[in-house]
């Protein structure tokens, strides 16, 4: 496979930065009683144009949906995996698909 061919199946697999996706993330880590919650959300608004939601699972991860311009769900991502978060983040694992609607924002569960 040529490397045109290589950026064309890539392209295929993840959505283009301007379409709207939903990405859902499972924190894995100590990031339950420190705040991650709210600073997630607090980060999905600065972002700005993402809608979903944060909420704590019974197994100690977080879970978080947000939906928007995969642009914008991307730097969500990454603050998650990379920022300045409280608690401390061991793992991330991520899954994106289409949205499916019915956010009014973004929330705390």
């Amino acid at each position: 496979m040529g490397e045109v061919d290589s950026r064309a199946a890539a392209a295929d697999r993840q959505p283009e930065s301007t379409h709207a996706v939903r990405l859902t993330a499972w924190v894995r880590g100590r990031v339950q009683g420190v705040g991650f919650r709210w600073f997630t959300r607090a980060n999905a608004l600065r972002i700005g144009g993402l809608v979903g939601f944060a909420r704590n699972l019974d197994d100690g991860r977080v879970q978080v949906v947000a939906e928007g311009d995969r642009a914008d769900c991307a730097l969500l991502l990454d603050w998650l995996r990379h920022g300045d978060t409280p608690g401390h983040v061991d793992g991330v694992t991520e899954i994106w698909s289409a949205p499916r609607g019915g956010y009014e924002g973004f929330d705390m569960r």
